[in-house]
């Protein structure tokens, strides 16, 4: 029994020992990969690198477009604002010259209408009367 127990104690060791060198093993490629993915990260990083600068210029070139565009909207909105309110003065000078001569004008008109009024009536009031006085002098 001693044979097979030093076999056994043998098979052991070479199992303990096939054991150690595929832990080996696996920490070498392990440290390989880890290697590898370190000089992955790296190529990567200097491939982005650029991208990212890229990226900062366009953002800032945005930036500053969106503020010229602002600068023109309220340029453009106090150009509008400006330009409403001339009209506007605009409008009622023009409304002012017109429309007061066109009232003097129908006062002028009116006062005309009246008078021809008055004038109608006053004669009118001459041919009653004298029809008046033939019709007393027909009386008698």
């Amino acid at each position: 029994m001693i044979v097979w127990r030093d076999v056994f104690l043998g098979i052991i060791a070479v199992a303990t020992l096939a054991i150690a060198c595929a832990q080996i093993a696996v920490i070498i490629a392990a440290a390989a990969t880890a290697k590898r993915v370190g000089q992955l990260a790296d190529q990567f990083e200097r491939e982005v690198k650029p991208l990212f600068g890229h990226l900062n210029a366009i953002g800032r070139d945005a930036s500053r477009a969106a503020q010229l565009a602002s600068a023109q909207v309220e340029r453009a909105d106090k150009l509008f604002a400006d330009l409403t309110a001339r009209v506007d003065e605009t409008l009622n000078v023009v409304q002012a010259s017109v429309l007061a001569p066109a009232r003097e004008g129908r006062a002028l008109l009116t006062a005309a209408r009246a008078a021809l009024q008055a004038i109608r009536e006053l004669r009118q009031a001459r041919a009653r009367q004298a029809r008046s006085e033939d019709e007393d002098a027909l009386f008698i």
